[in-house]
């Protein structure tokens, strides 16, 4: 059954995919863009949301990425080679986004349910070359109306995407509408302000700086990677305060000290953390490779 796209604000839809989000800006019979797309293997179900929007045949002017993690960059390639479109991102994501660097690793020291989980999420490579574009400065092509915010802190080249007349906001992954940190958060996908993707924020500093940035823009619409997206009538207010208490969690890789990059990808990373998850892992099947064997000795003893 084909996903519908959810109308959050005039000509903005919303389409869930999986626990990441993907966005469309424009109308039926007109240009319109897509904005992020979603985990590897997901390229169908956004095309067929598409056609049930726009129209059987029709193809969006531009994709545009907030950044280059596999959760948002998962589908691109497919979709620019199905429907024949560039594909824009910030050139500080470009080494990302072509195989020439990958990003910081994550930390998954940094703790909560994102955290550990981020252990097991497999490392992945995306070389957009062939289709890749870089963004011109403040504009968002063939989205009138629309400006793209440098916002970096969760990746170098992160961005946000604003409209002023209405000031809906599309913020990636500079924040979140629910709390991935809570393992009830990351189940229920209740709506809150909240950082967003934690052990993959490699510049805390940075994403402090991004969020009171975005506050200052006083949304009325708030659309994030991550989460249900927020429209009330005190969200300017929620988001000032949100920023205010915004803060780097209290231990992890990029805690106190950034990754350093350039245009070319990694330059140097803070030493990596103890993880105790893996060694007790080990130890645990240590443990119970022991236990098993010793049964199997005592039944050959017993027999």
């Amino acid at each position: 059954m084909t996903k519908l796209i959810t109308r959050i604000a005039p000509d903005v839809g919303w389409l869930p995919i999986s626990f990441a989000n993907v966005y469309f800006i424009g109308r039926p019979g007109g240009k319109w863009i897509v904005v992020d797309s979603g985990l590897p293997g997901r390229a169908r179900e956004i095309m067929e949301a598409a056609e049930a929007r726009f129209g059987t045949g029709s193809r969006p002017d531009a994709i545009i990425l907030t950044h280059g993690h596999t959760d948002h960059v998962g589908s691109a390639l497919t979709l620019a080679k199905n429907w024949d479109v560039f594909v824009y991102a910030h050139r500080l994501e470009m080494p990302y986004l072509t195989g020439k660097s990958p990003y910081p690793p994550p930390d998954p020291t940094v703790g909560g349910a994102i955290g550990f989980l981020s252990r097991f999420f497999p490392a992945r490579s995306h070389d957009l070359e062939e289709h890749l574009h870089q963004l011109q400065p403040g504009k968002v092509p063939a989205a009138a109306g629309w400006k793209w915010i440098a916002t970096p802190g969760h990746s170098p080249g992160h961005i946000s995407l604003f409209r002023s007349s209405d000031r809906v906001l599309l913020a990636g992954d500079a924040f979140a509408t629910m709390n991935m940190d809570s393992w009830s958060g990351l189940v229920t996908g209740k709506q809150r302000l909240a950082r967003a993707g934690t052990p993959f924020t490699m510049d805390w500093e940075a994403a402090k700086s991004s969020v009171r940035e975005l506050a200052r823009l006083r949304p009325n619409v708030v659309g994030c990677g991550h989460g249900i997206p927020m429209c009330e009538p005190d969200l300017p207010e929620k988001v000032e305060k949100f920023a205010h208490r915004f803060r780097a969690p209290r231990h992890g890789r990029y805690a106190r000290r950034p990754a350093q990059t350039d245009e070319n990808g990694i330059v140097d990373l803070p030493p990596a953390p103890f993880d105790v998850v893996p060694l007790a892992t080990a130890a645990s099947l240590v443990l119970a490779g022991i236990a098993l064997g010793a049964g199997y000795l005592d039944d050959k003893r017993r027999s």
